[in-house]
């Protein structure tokens, strides 16, 4: 790998000469394993994510959920709808509807009202949680987090799980809100500890690994969610409960696993125990050169004043790399990729598709196929570069996706061609917005503001996951398929601010980039484009 020259700082990336001939490529076994344990948490995110759309018949068929909840309620026209099973009898103090439809109409406000908040819930709790990440991986570390954060996990899924059975659902909708929390504390937590733990050389691939796990979790809920799976009226509480599975296989697995010694040496200060976790992770019997970059970061930081959420927007120097973190998690959530899974079974349907279910799942499968192809790349392409990619190849789809939809009626084949833009967008989606805003802000901050900046990074992201599920119905029906051109026109702008203002972090270690933004006010006065980057191993300068 090539490195990149800034004003006051030679970024040299690792070379294969320093690494000792019997280090391998840096992967361990122990790495492995604590990468695979801490990502079961993001396939658990996932899962959740996409289990909640899966029993859509079971949704709209209410007797066979809540059957019973209908005598219990109070007199009106919310009586026995929904989830809430059928109308209930003049013995349980519920009046008679005027007419069978008025009967029907009532029962399916009242059950999207209920499905809606049961939906809307799951980012409610990710939202607030996602603002505590920094708060709590200081007191607890990185690892013993993520075991405690499982007890929302077993909570939340139980809860859901027995919903049925309690013939209650505010234990579904409470049950969703303690899994969003959960999924809020993962979304930082995870990234954190996986960034930490890796070596510089292998960080973006592994870093990638998050929103692998993520959208493997999503494909499994939507096979487990076919009606002939888990997906029936029978097996739906099967189908929400089984989120605890990944839960109980990462308590068993995190014991074997190390702390992250960047929190062991610069936050708790024990630097016998960062060592042991370093050889752990390394395979190697020195590990002075990993120590002494800690050091150096580790007296960087004693330098600055512990830093809150507060400070982190107070001060100068933290101001353009949380704005480039914020941006990059904005584009990841205001992209569209959301809208596209809604318009996609309705767009598949068009098409002629008996089962356009299985097509849904097949772009799914796109999704982590090219989550993969993203892993391989973003050590040799660079992390802004595929980010570039991927912001201009969803804003060509979305075009397409736009002029396709406004001639479905009229030329039957652009149907097929909605299709290929549906696919295509999933594709680079997950070749740049997708993995890499999730990785990257723990690459630009150091150890002090790194937690807080996870914080507000994931609750940006929560933030505006939450209000696209809100908006975009009403954004669809005002605007039709041309929603999809605003979509474009964000996609523009995010490109421009990527082109402009975001570095390339590929093979550089966190003190190295976190002092270019303390060194010169723009990352890119000095950056050499990747698509003509060049090696610049100049000598130090002490300017």
């Amino acid at each position: 790998m090539r490195g990149v020259h800034l004003q006051g700082a030679p970024l040299v990336s690792p070379q294969e000469d320093e690494v000792p001939p019997d280090a391998g490529p840096g992967i361990t076994s122990t790495l492995v394993l604590s990468v695979f344990t801490a990502v079961l948490g993001s396939l658990q995110c996932g899962y959740n994510i996409g289990v909640i759309n899966a029993p859509q018949k079971v949704r709209d068929s209410p007797q066979h959920t809540f059957p019973s909840r209908g005598r219990r309620l109070p007199p009106g026209p919310r009586a026995g709808t929904g989830w809430l099973g059928g109308v209930g009898n003049g013995a349980g103090g519920t009046s008679p509807l005027a007419s069978p439809l008025r009967k029907r109409e009532c029962e399916l406000s009242t059950l999207t009202t209920l499905w809606s908040l049961s939906v809307a819930i799951f980012s409610i709790g990710g939202m607030i949680s996602s603002f505590l990440v920094g708060v709590i991986s200081e007191w607890l570390g990185r690892k013993r987090a993520m075991i405690i954060n499982n007890a929302l996990a077993f909570l939340g899924g139980a809860l859901m799980g027995l919903a049925k059975l309690g013939c209650s659902y505010e234990m579904m909708i409470l049950g969703r809100f303690l899994i969003g929390a959960y999924s809020g504390l993962v979304s930082g937590l995870v990234p954190m500890y996986v960034g930490e733990i890796s070596p510089t050389h292998l960080r973006g691939a592994l870093g990638t690994l998050h929103q692998l796990a993520l959208v493997i979790g999503i494909l499994i809920a939507q096979v487990f969610g076919l009606d002939s799976l888990l997906g029936s009226p029978e097996l739906w509480p099967l189908l929400l409960g089984l989120t605890v599975a990944p839960s109980a296989l990462q308590l068993v697995l995190f014991p074997f696993c190390p702390e992250s010694p960047r929190y062991l040496y610069i936050i708790r200060n024990k630097e016998s125990k960062a060592k042991e976790s370093l050889k752990r992770l390394t395979g190697r019997s020195d590990v002075s050169e990993a120590l002494t970059e800690m050091k150096e970061e580790k007296r960087r930081m004693d330098m600055e004043r512990k830093v809150s959420i507060t400070q982190l927007f107070r001060c100068r120097i933290y101001r353009q790399p949380l704005l480039i973190a914020v941006v990059l998690q904005l584009s990841q959530q205001l992209s569209g990729i959301n809208a596209i899974f809604y318009y996609s079974t309705s767009i598949f349907e068009s098409a002629g598709l008996e089962q356009p279910v299985f097509a849904t799942i097949g772009a799914g499968a796109i999704n982590a196929a090219f989550t993969v192809v993203s892993l391989f790349l973003v050590e040799r392409a660079g992390r802004r570069t595929l980010h570039l990619v991927g912001l201009a190849g969803m804003m060509v789809c979305a075009v397409v996706m736009t002029v396709a939809l406004v001639y479905l009626d009229r030329v039957p084949a652009m149907s097929y061609i909605s299709m290929v833009a549906i696919f295509g967008f999933v594709a680079f989606f997950e070749i740049g917005p997708g993995p890499i805003p999730w990785f990257i802000v723990a690459e630009l901050f150091s150890q002090g503001p790194r937690p807080a900046a996870m914080a507000v990074a994931g609750g940006c992201n929560w933030t505006c996951n939450f209000i696209i599920g809100m908006a975009f119905q009403s954004m669809a029906d005002a605007c039709g398929p041309y929603v999809f051109l605003i979509f474009a026109a964000l996609l523009l702008g995010f490109f421009l601010f990527t082109y402009f203002k975001v570095p390339e972090t590929r093979g550089r270690t966190f003190d190295q980039i976190a002092a270019a933004f303390r060194r010169t006010p723009s990352l890119l006065d000095h950056e050499v484009k990747p698509s003509t980057e060049l090696d610049c191993l100049g000598p130090d300068d002490n300017a």
